[in-house]
């Protein structure tokens, strides 16, 4: 929780709490009760009245940003309280940039029939099982129901035309899935150790560090295709040059 000694910038602090609900897009109850938990630090007193600041702007943004993930109040108090109590808003702002998804589209739930109408074409079993594997549909607990990531149904369909057997994408997948996981984990600590400290360092404001942060995504997403490609690239010259050198 946020002690009641939280050193929050007085100067900065210049919104009453009418203000602050007007800004962020919650109701006053909510952020006295937010405030109760521990979520803001308490406002800076000038006299009788309490003003906020950039800091409780930011976190406020945060607790939205972890709630429209699926967290409970009680995960959201424990993830805030890793942030530290001087953190600055530029810190927090890369929390919230950090949950963004990096998909270009959030999935959405269709039924068989929409599926079947956002593709353009029939979609068997065994399309379906395909598209499972490929990680374009998952299903949900009601039959018929799947959870689409509508930015790669296009891709999708197209590997369905190659008819390439479900196994083989499985394997894909899971080889897909596990250095996908060990490239994100070792990137993420390099942005953690040395990119973000280049950013808030520069003293930007919160919004200009955002967009910076957001651009580095795909910028990193095309590093990775361009890795692959050349790879992939040296992988089949390896494999030429091997086959060329055995006797005949």
């Amino acid at each position: 929780m946020i002690s009641a000694m939280s050193d929050v910038s007085g100067d900065d602090a210049t919104l009453t709490v009418d203000e602050l609900s007007a800004r962020v897009g919650m109701t006053v109850r909510t952020l006295r009760f937010y405030a109760g938990r521990g979520l803001i630090p308490p406002p800076i007193r000038r006299g009788r009245v309490g003003y906020y600041g950039p800091e409780h702007i930011a976190r406020l943004d945060l607790v939205r940003e972890l709630q429209a993930h699926g967290f409970t109040l009680q995960a959201i108090e424990g993830y805030l309280d890793r942030i530290p109590v001087d953190a600055t808003p530029q810190d927090i702002a890369l929390h919230r940039t950090l949950l963004t998804p990096w998909m270009r589209d959030l999935p959405e739930t269709l039924d068989r029939t929409a599926l079947v109408r956002r593709t353009g074409r029939e979609l068997t079993d065994d399309d379906i099982e395909m598209l499972v594997a490929l990680g374009v549909v998952e299903p949900t607990p009601d039959e018929d129901v799947f959870q689409v990531a509508t930015a790669h149904l296009s891709l999708g369909v197209e590997l369905l035309d190659l008819d390439l057997p479900v196994e083989a994408v499985l394997d894909a997948g899971r080889i897909f899935t596990e250095h996908g996981r060990a490239l994100a984990e070792e990137l993420t600590e390099v942005f953690r150790t040395k990119v973000w400290p280049h950013y808030r360092d520069s003293g930007g404001p919160p919004e200009h560090i955002q967009h910076l942060v957001e651009r580095f995504k795909p910028v990193t997403i095309q590093g990775l295709v361009l890795a692959y490609e050349r790879a992939v690239g040296e992988t089949q010259r390896d494999t030429i040059r091997r086959t060329q050198s055995k006797p005949r």
